[in-house]
């Protein structure tokens, strides 16, 4: 932002703007927009989509109310999970038995889409902790 000019009746006063945002600990580290082989809707090829999670802290974090969702606004919440520090959880579109490093969003259909997208993550307050964008080409993307 930078430092603010204000001119008073008495003279001028500089405001410093304040500190930038700090970047979330929980970070959106790889998408698999484009599971391999064909779409067929199958669990395997459901769950071959994914978003790969990435706390960049050294503590944990819980992610109890954090939200991933796409442009279309397909949503997966997380229930009570706890993150370890210097850890990842993929979150894969299909159904499965979740743990420490796998959660599963049970859907019957994808929702990445292949000619490109948008994953969010909001913050239980639903403001903006991390996004990651891709085009039509490949079938993953670093963020």
């Amino acid at each position: 932002m930078g430092a603010v000019a204000i001119a008073g009746a008495t003279g001028a006063a500089l405001l410093a703007a304040g500190p930038a945002e700090a970047a979330s600990a929980v970070q959106i580290y790889r998408v698999y927009y484009d599971s391999p082989g064909s779409d067929n809707r199958s669990n395997a090829s459901l769950n071959g989509e994914w978003v790969q999670l990435f706390n960049t802290a050294r503590t944990s974090k819980q992610l109890k109310g954090y939200k991933l969702r796409d442009k279309t606004g397909y949503t997966y919440t997380f229930g009570s999970f706890s993150l370890g520090g210097r850890k990842s959880v993929y979150v894969h579109t299909g159904k499965g038995t979740n743990n420490a490093t796998h959660r599963y969003w049970g859907r019957s259909s994808y929702v990445w889409n292949n000619t490109g997208d948008t994953a969010y993550l909001r913050y239980p307050n639903g403001s903006a902790a991390d996004s990651c964008s891709w085009g039509r080409t490949g079938s993953y993307k670093y963020c």
